[in-house]
């Protein structure tokens, strides 16, 4: 064998075992191909529960009566007396405080006298007309003095009554020095006490009517449009957490309260001895014309298109689909979807960047609940 031909023949075994080198090589990668795991993503999902019939306003109020009496004198005077304090229960005719009514009783004494006086002028001036009467009738006297005589007796007559009216004020004016109730009901502010000098009409104890009971809560202006007479709302208590009951608005004020800028709304309450003057209340109420919506993560929002869409798992299939949706709002971290979800959809709420139609998903067993109107939220995992 020529050296040519050896050479020729250590090249060729030499390419040969570079071959099956590069062929054992190929085999390993492509056996560790084969063998790698697929790739897995965790993506959050979300079954949609009930919708929402619009947003919760809720405000804390006070329990009050319906009818509250602010009760002072009807003259000016001096108190002498407080006899009730508050919480004390009263009746028509309890006497809640008195005057000094020294000045009043004077009057009453004065007024007295003028009457008596009044009465003698009409003796005298009745006594006067008599003999002017008389004499007329004998033609003794002239018809100009029968008639003074008869203005004077008119006269007289015209002051006795207002004698007796004056005495009537003053004996009033005495009575008035005694504030006494007028209703039953429940002592709930004094504002003020003995030694006080107060003028006519000064507040001086308040009172809660028996009867129909009511909530006062004060509204922000942003949603005062939300409440007008006859609306429908729910009351709980604090001191009672099992007691709810249907209210009804009866009463919106008109302008808003100069230093907080709300407006002073009523509730009124149906009978229950359970609620009492003073309680705290939570009224809970919804927005008025508003579309149920359903609310979802905002991470569950994806763009298609240019368009809202969500991500849907189909149960039957293990797969996912894009759907359409209509975003009615946003909350601190929920997008409140008007159109496209129905109960029990079934929505990816995180991962939406690695959706697509058709893509398998592997469910979880269970889903637990959570997220407010979303009824649950799990993990599952999904393949490409």
């Amino acid at each position: 064998m020529s050296v040519i031909q050896i050479r020729r023949s250590c090249v060729f075994a030499k390419g040969l075992l570079v071959a099956v080198a590069l062929s054992a090589l190929t085999a390993c990668s492509e056996e560790k191909k084969v063998e790698a795991p697929d790739p897995v993503r965790p993506v959050k999902v979300v079954e949609i529960g009930g919708p929402e019939i619009g947003r919760s306003l809720v405000y804390s109020g006070s329990v009050r009566a319906r009818t509250e009496m602010n009760l002072g004198f009807r003259v000016a005077g001096k108190i002498t007396e407080r006899l009730v304090d508050v919480g004390d229960r009263v009746e028509p005719g309890t006497i809640l405080a008195r005057l000094d009514a020294v000045d009043y009783q004077l009057s009453v004494r004065r007024a007295d006298a003028d009457l008596t006086s009044a009465h003698k002028q009409v003796e005298i001036t009745g006594l006067a007309r008599k003999r002017a009467e008389t004499l007329a009738e004998k033609s003794v006297t002239s018809q100009s003095q029968l008639e003074q005589a008869q203005l004077a007796a008119d006269q007289a007559q015209s002051q006795l009554q207002s004698a007796e009216s004056a005495l009537e004020e003053a004996q009033n004016q005495v009575a008035y020095t005694e504030l006494k109730a007028t209703q039953n009901g429940i002592v709930t502010t004094v504002s003020a006490d003995v030694g006080q000098v107060v003028s006519a009409g000064t507040t001086v104890v308040a009172v809660a009517v028996d009867g129909e009971k009511e909530v006062q809560i004060a509204v922000p202006e942003t949603d005062i449009v939300h409440f007008k007479p006859g609306k429908a709302v729910k009351a709980s208590f604090w001191s009672a957490r099992d007691l709810v009951l249907e209210g009804k608005v009866r009463e919106v004020a008109g302008s808003a309260d100069a230093q907080s800028r709300t407006f002073a709304v009523r509730v009124s309450l149906p009978a229950d001895d359970r609620v009492l003057i003073g309680m705290t209340a939570t009224i809970d109420a919804v927005e008025d014309n508003v579309v149920p919506t359903f609310g979802v993560p905002l991470s569950a929002l994806a763009q298609k298109d240019g368009k809202p869409v969500v991500w849907i798992v189909e149960r039957d299939k293990g797969e996912v689909s894009s759907r359409a949706v209509k975003v009615a709002g946003y909350g601190d971290s929920v997008a409140r979807i008007s159109e496209g979800l129905a109960k029990g959809d079934l929505v990816v709420s995180a991962g939406t960047q690695f959706m697509r139609d058709g893509l398998k998903v592997k469910l979880p067993e269970t889903v637990a609940s959570r997220f407010g109107s979303v009824s649950s939220q799990s993990t599952a995992s999904i393949q490409p």
